[in-house]
């Protein structure tokens, strides 16, 4: 990948640091797009006048903070995908300010309701077809895993209707952290998860009726009684299945696991998506 003819210019200092924000700039504006290779090693010290050590350092903090990728000793590549580098910064908050679960998932409510009064406004008939369908294929789905992704694709459709990326890309990642530990706190028996899913078909619909509506308060309240109904349910299906109610902090141990898990040091978000069981 072609860099700028003139480097920015290196002052005194901590010369990696600036090497990276350098770099950084780049990938963020897209002078160095994601799935590019940066130049080796070589001609990076050369381009900035610094030795290989220096470079490499550089080329460390950038894998760190995600926006770049290197294996086995081949050339790095840029790894600037939104969805990745938000899930890194929203992992590392979460752990750093010790976030409750219960705070976590409240804001995915929350979210999603902006979402869908976004979506009455903005989305199209078309999209709105979409989300209907997307509602529809939930019932047909078979096990747990299935049943996850189609519930995953309706929530996903919801936020991307929205046409707000922000908004769609932080919907995309807690409503992932939601289902996978939906799976495994609602009961003893995993299929309690598919039943708690498919008793809520209706106000599934019901979302999908408002947002159609085009009557952005109604299709916020909705959805704001979807979540609360949501959590109702699963705890009559714990307690059903002779288990537990499922304390704060339980909840938040189980997402700090989660987290630990599915998102590294290395910006590299695990394949949660295939993670189910």
């Amino acid at each position: 990948m072609s860099m700028p003819e003139t480097p920015s210019r290196i002052f005194r200092g901590r010369v990696a640091d600036q090497i990276v924000e350098d770099l950084r700039r780049q990938i963020l504006d897209g002078t160095l797009p994601d799935g590019s290779r940066l130049p080796s090693e070589r001609e990076l010290a050369a381009y900035y006048d610094v030795s290989g050590p220096t470079v490499r350092e550089a080329i460390r903090v950038l894998t760190a903070t995600g926006l770049v990728n290197t294996r086995n000793g081949s050339r790095a590549v840029v790894t600037a995908q939104g969805d990745t580098l938000l899930a890194v910064s929203i992992a590392s908050l979460v752990q750093v300010e010790k976030v409750s679960g219960r705070e976590v998932f409240g804001l995915l409510g929350a979210l999603n309701a902006y979402a869908a009064e976004l979506a009455a406004t903005q989305a199209s008939d078309e999209e709105v077809t979409r989300l209907r369908e997307s509602s529809q294929a939930i019932p047909a789905s078979e096990g747990v895993a299935q049943t996850a992704t189609a519930l995953r694709e309706f929530f996903d459709t919801l936020s991307a209707i929205s046409h707000n990326p922000l908004l769609a890309a932080l919907c995309r990642f807690i409503t992932e952290m939601q289902i996978e530990l939906a799976v495994k706190l609602a009961g003893s028996d995993n299929r309690d998860f598919v039943q708690v899913v498919g008793s809520l078909h209706t106000e599934r619909m019901r979302i999908v009726a408002a947002v159609a509506s085009r009557n952005p308060r109604h299709a916020a309240a909705v959805v704001r009684d979807y979540h609360r109904l949501t959590v109702e349910q699963i705890t009559e299906a714990r307690k059903a299945a002779g288990d537990s109610p499922v304390s704060g902090t339980a909840l938040t141990e189980a997402l700090t696991a989660w987290l630990r898990t599915n998102v590294t040091l290395g910006g590299q978000v695990s394949n949660p998506r295939g993670s189910l069981l």
